[in-house]
């Protein structure tokens, strides 16, 4: 299948005009977790984010809405269109990837290479959790800082050829410095991904290391 097959415009039209017959619903944080604020990123237990994300390929281009809720044990991605209906989902959880994508499920073991196979796509949507949040992956490596020491480019040294990680424009939610805009290169391919909400949040089931007030 050829990479963006799923979102031509021709496509993209199509499922807009068939889901726009059905009421769309607006995605919700789960009950178990609240809003918090945190002074770095990497203090959030979880998080979830809004923005846009923005494909370019020498053949094709498109952008939709992203969604994204991260937590230690899931991931929850969702592609939307400006009527916030969801043309594309993939879940992670207990090791096992659902994609939902034009009316069918498919699963895998392996959540990028699940995406690859169905849609065509070379999205790393595994490193992209620490990247959305302007951090490093324990493969990467820091080709440049700004003066505040904050990542401006980033090489994946884990893929062939590396993905390259260009921080543009920086930002404050909730409490912490994330980034805003950054772009992502590999080859012929170029991801555009712009953050317009990130919310750090906190489980509301004690920890471990909370005790139970007496």
């Amino acid at each position: 299948m050829n990479n963006l097959s799923y979102f031509t415009k021709t496509k993209l039209l199509w499922m807009i005009f068939s889901l726009s017959l059905l009421s769309a619903c607006a995605t919700k944080t789960p009950n178990d977790l609240i809003p918090v604020n945190v002074s770095q990123v990497s203090q959030a237990q979880a998080w979830e984010m809004q923005g846009k994300l923005a494909v370019r390929t020498p053949d094709d281009k498109f952008s939709t809405n992203l969604y994204w809720l991260h937590t230690p044990d899931s991931n929850e991605l969702k592609l939307t269109t400006m009527l916030g209906t969801t043309v594309l989902s993939l879940t992670t959880q207990h090791g096992i990837a659902k994609l939902e994508v034009d009316g069918k499920v498919y699963k895998h073991h392996d959540a990028q290479e699940l995406l690859t196979e169905i849609t065509g796509w070379s999205i790393p949507v595994d490193s992209l959790p620490l990247w959305i949040t302007g951090q490093a992956d324990v493969d990467d490596k820091v080709i440049s800082q700004d003066e505040q020491l904050r990542p401006k480019v980033i090489l994946s040294l884990s893929d062939t050829p590396p993905w390259k990680v260009e921080f543009k424009s920086w930002q404050q939610q909730s409490g912490a410095q994330l980034p805003r805009l950054l772009q992502l290169t590999k080859g012929p391919l170029r991801l555009k991904i712009q953050i317009s909400h990130w919310q750090a949040l906190a489980t509301t089931e004690p920890t471990n290391n909370q005790k139970s007030p007496k």
